[in-house]
């Protein structure tokens, strides 16, 4: 098993910047690939971005492509998402996730999960 912490949300305005962090346990990261998925109150998590093992392959929802850019440092056992371009739509709790093979965007294929961090941007 892995796991995972999120960390690097808060409240930032619109047009803004943020960059989370997903911090894993266990010395077998790079046996995962890695997403990103946010969830808004009264909506369905949502897919936001994945990494492929060594990160070469990326993966983004239509909603955040050209703003938000996820990355990973297999070194230090953590993956970032990079969040440029805030809009107000993108405020929710923010989760990663790991997944022995590759489960694209659905959540309920990915093992293993954080326990999220707010993201919340005002207007």
């Amino acid at each position: 098993q892995v796991q995972l912490v999120e960390s690097g949300g808060g409240l930032v305005q619109a047009r803004g910047s943020l960059r989370l962090s997903c911090a894993a346990s266990g010395r077998t990261f790079s046996s995962y690939v890695m997403g990103w998925f946010r969830q808004a109150p009264g909506e369905e998590r949502e897919f936001v971005a994945g990494i492929t093992w060594r990160g070469g392959t990326t993966y983004y929802a239509d909603s955040v492509k050209g703003r938000f850019t996820i990355a990973r440092d297999n070194a230090k056992n953590t993956v970032y998402l990079q969040m440029n371009s805030l809009k107000p739509e993108d405020t929710a709790v923010y989760y990663c996730a790991a997944s022995t093979y590759y489960s694209g965007s659905v959540a309920g294929r990915y093992d293993y999960w954080g326990q999220g961090t707010q993201v919340t941007v005002s207007s």
